[in-house]
């Protein structure tokens, strides 16, 4: 894993968690104060927008990661921080998922499960690639990794 591909797909996924909380708050939480209103907040569709825009590039860099960091953990003898990694996996696939199907849901029904869906796994995806990222940290903190386990991990072809 390169130190680039860790810091872009870091900086996407705070870029689309903001937008997407902002955007959430604008949405579902703030009222308008003029009752003919069709938006609740003037950034908000600047915000949605933003959102949309950085979410496939944030899931590029999820990809990259995923072939460079992912699957070598899932071949590694080493199983620390597979759990958190594996939660981050699903949820992030699931979220990707439905942030697509969102934007092509017609039905009202299929649209309000869609948003529950979204953002239901978002949430789970930021807090366990958070507790993910506190755990790697601690772990190349505690313990650092032996060339031999390195060279032993860099014989695998991918």
């Amino acid at each position: 894993m390169k130190w680039w591909e860790q810091w872009a797909f870091n900086v996407f996924h705070g870029v689309v968690a903001v937008t997407g909380v902002a955007y959430l708050y604008m949405r579902y939480i703030m009222t308008a104060t003029d009752p003919f209103a069709v938006i609740n907040h003037p950034w908000q569709p600047a915000v949605l927008s933003l959102h949309v825009v950085a979410a496939p590039i944030f899931i590029a860099f999820f990809g990259m990661l995923f072939r460079s960091h992912s699957l070598q953990k899932l071949v590694s003898p080493n199983v620390g921080n597979r759990r958190t990694g594996w939660m981050s996996f699903i949820s992030f696939s699931t979220m990707a998922l439905t942030g697509y199907l969102l934007q092509v849901a017609a039905n009202p029904t299929w649209l309000s499960a869609m948003v529950w869906a979204h953002v239901s796994t978002s949430l789970i995806f930021v807090v366990g690639y958070s507790v993910h990222l506190v755990i790697s940290w601690r772990l190349n903190r505690v313990s650092p990794i032996s060339p031999g386990a390195f060279r032993r991990a860099a014989r695998i072809p991918l």
